[in-house]
């Protein structure tokens, strides 16, 4: 296992990259070391990023980005087997963007994928319900948007507060930071904190907020997932009691 330091993994080629495991969860429970990470971009792994992956016991990689957007540097190993599920083809509608684009780097979107894609968060709990043994990485291209969505998604079902996903959240800030300059892209820091302070709410109330009013099994019930895999991601996710 190839770590930075607590639950955040070093997997060269990668900048955003966290075990959810360990956290406070529903009944005195936590959450399961090794069952779900979270990431940024896999195309950029080099062989050594992907040793780190295999090596964590990812068998499963949970791609939330459009297929055209896949441009890996290097092949998937074998045995690890890749599931699509794309939040902005599921999306699919103009409204959509004009809406709630102009708030994306900000957990302010979570509302809009509640909304819009109940389709995605049923897609990626019956994945990770279903997934071979091993565990299962969620991942975008900053780690950030989507990913910070179906983490909120996945953690709120396993019962973990919202001052913990929240603090997880935070998280992927500083390496957003050390991925711009790493790869020469613009640092987002101040035009996110701008639109941030414009909603009146920093993004731990955001989270907060939306947790508060956010029933995940019914959510989910709703969106046509049967209890089965409802139950039974939920027990991947949770440590023995």
């Amino acid at each position: 296992m190839a770590a930075r330091g607590g639950r955040e993994l070093d997997w060269d080629g990668c900048f955003n990259v966290r075990d959810l495991g360990g956290l406070p969860a529903a009944g005195g429970r936590r959450t399961r070391p090794g069952a779900l990470v979270r990431a940024d971009n896999l195309d950029g792994l080099t062989g050594a990023g992907w040793a780190a992956v295999a090596d964590h016991g990812v068998r499963t990689v949970i791609d939330l980005r459009n297929a055209i957007d896949h441009r890996p540097r290097l092949p998937r190993p074998e045995g690890i087997g890749l599931v699509r599920v794309p939040v902005d083809e599921l999306a699919g509608n103009v409204r959509w963007w004009r809406e709630w684009g102009h708030l994306e780097g900000t957990p302010l979107t979570w509302a809009a994928y509640l909304e819009y894609v109940p389709k995605v968060a049923a897609s990626v709990v019956r994945e990770v319900a279903a997934a071979p043994p091993g565990g299962v990485v969620v991942h975008c291209t900053a780690g950030r948007d989507r990913t910070g969505f179906a983490s909120f998604v996945l953690l709120t079902l396993a019962g973990v507060a919202a001052a913990d996903i929240a603090a997880d959240y935070l998280l992927s800030g500083p390496n957003h930071r050390r991925a711009a300059a790493a790869l020469g892209h613009p640092d987002q820091t101040l035009e996110i904190a701008e639109i941030q302070a414009r909603s009146g709410r920093t993004a731990t109330q955001v989270i907060t907020d939306t947790h508060a009013t956010f029933d995940a099994a019914a959510y989910l019930a709703k969106a046509g997932l049967p209890d089965n895999a409802v139950a039974a991601a939920r027990e991947r996710l949770l440590a023995p009691g």
